[in-house]
């Protein structure tokens, strides 16, 4: 089972203050950590749990500038057996379906049976990539997948769906799931997986290699584009009601009455 991992660099937002550049249509990214993004990492997981169940090789692609090869060498360091990185001038301000489209580019040439993505990422929240990848490579696809079973060239992918409810999918290999998080308790690298990983070296492909035009790529390429980032306006702070049990309800039942609630 040859599986491809597409993983992404993202900035560590969650207990850091956010602060928008000069540009008004990015963030200030300097003093924050980078890491994987959190799907990504448990797509990345389940692949490793196939391989060790089924036996082939897991390739992980990533668009980024060469600082992205830290997440990708933490990446090999836990398993994954070879890596690609697509990086280009070119490629800035890409949207969507664009990295859609150079993901596909390196993708469509190589062995694989299976392309396992993050259900979203968490640094645009967008959730294309995955869908977008299995139309340019003309395979199945299925999204916010909770767990697969393999058999007989084909995946039972369950994905969820709104209220809690499941979706059993019966699709034909080659295909591509986008893996929603929970799905698996991630492993941590060991140290002589850190060691191997240091000296395996990393594919790199521009957009000559892939075969791409620059009016394919890029802000030429893209459909869609940021025009401004703003923080969300904090107008009302919530008001905490003190004392003891029976004089805090009062105090509620007054409030209720005053706004009309009740």
């Amino acid at each position: 089972m040859n599986i491809v991992v597409c993983i992404k660099r993202v900035p560590d937002t969650a207990e850091s203050e956010v602060k928008i550049d000069s540009t008004g249509k990015d963030i200030v990214k300097e003093g924050l950590a980078f890491n994987i993004n959190e799907a990504d990492n448990y797509a990345l997981e389940e692949a490793l749990l196939i391989k060790e169940e089924m036996g082939g090789t897991v390739t992980l692609v990533t668009m980024g500038t060469e600082k992205a090869e830290e997440t990708i060498k933490m990446g090999l360091a836990k398993g994954a057996d070879k890596a690609v990185r697509l990086d280009d001038p070119a490629f800035a301000e890409s949207d969507g379906e664009v990295t859609a489209r150079i993901l596909a580019s390196a993708i469509k040439d190589m062995e694989y049976d299976l392309v396992l993505t993050g259900c979203i990422a968490t640094d645009n929240w967008y959730s294309q990539v995955g869908p977008a990848l299995a139309e340019m490579l003309g395979i199945p696809h299925a999204n916010m997948v909770t767990k697969e079973e393999i058999k007989d060239k084909k995946v039972h992918a369950f994905r969820e769906l709104e209220g809690g409810l499941l979706e059993k999918l019966e699709i034909g290999l080659p295909a591509v799931l986008s893996i929603q998080t929970g799905i698996n308790e991630q492993r941590y690298a060991s140290i002589m997986g850190i060691a191997k990983a240091s000296k395996k070296e990393i594919e790199l492909k521009g957009m000559n290699d892939l075969g791409l035009k620059e009016e394919q790529v890029g802000a030429k390429g893209s459909k869609t584009s940021i025009e401004k980032l703003e923080l969300p306006v904090q107008e009302k702070m919530a008001e905490l009601i003190s004392g003891a049990p029976e004089e805090a309800a009062e105090k509620l039942s007054g409030i209720l009455k005053e706004r009309g609630v009740v």
